[in-house]
């Protein structure tokens, strides 16, 4: 009679490397809503840069990006994983504001990441949805979305097609 040892349970998924599929150097094709929850149906479509490279020996990411549309546009993301929540806190600042927005948190599942957080828009309160698509990391998509009702209808306002830059 043969036995086998038994095998070891898999590790759980720490969540800590999900954003890697975004460092390097993108060309970032961009739509955003002309006027947001206002039923507003005018796109406005340009393209921009990112840049993303990881920090705190891989528990976050810092991503700039930048774009010609309006010129002299910075924007930037920080990313900080908390490995005891097993979640991401995205911050987003740019220097047109220079005041950094409300974090949204979130993690991802199945190459899907959903991060949600309050904010005001316009004096109103509503909650915020990034979602991330990162199921084939070659061609990343990123939307954001607003709810002024709590969550129970959403209205996408601005996506983010990212495609590799040749090195």
């Amino acid at each position: 009679m043969q036995t086998t040892a038994p095998r070891p349970a898999a590790a759980a998924h720490d969540g800590a490397r999900d954003f890697d599929f975004e460092l390097g150097h993108w060309t970032v094709h961009n739509r955003r809503l002309c006027a947001r929850l206002a039923g507003c149906d005018d796109w406005e479509i340009f393209d921009a840069t990112v840049s993303t490279r990881s920090i705190l020996d891989g528990l976050g990411n810092l991503e700039e990006m930048r774009s010609g549309h309006l010129p002299g546009y910075v924007g930037m993301a920080i990313r900080v994983y908390n490995r005891a929540e097993r979640c991401w806190a995205i911050h987003w600042v740019d220097n047109q504001r220079g005041v950094m927005d409300p974090p949204v948190h979130g993690a991802f599942r199945d190459g899907i990441g959903v991060f949600e957080g309050d904010d005001v828009f316009d004096g109103r309160p509503i909650r915020v949805r990034f979602v991330w698509t990162a199921t084939d990391p070659a061609t990343p998509r990123w939307e954001q979305a607003f709810s002024d009702d709590g969550g129970l209808t959403w209205e996408t306002n601005w996506t983010m097609d990212f495609r590799r830059r040749a090195a």
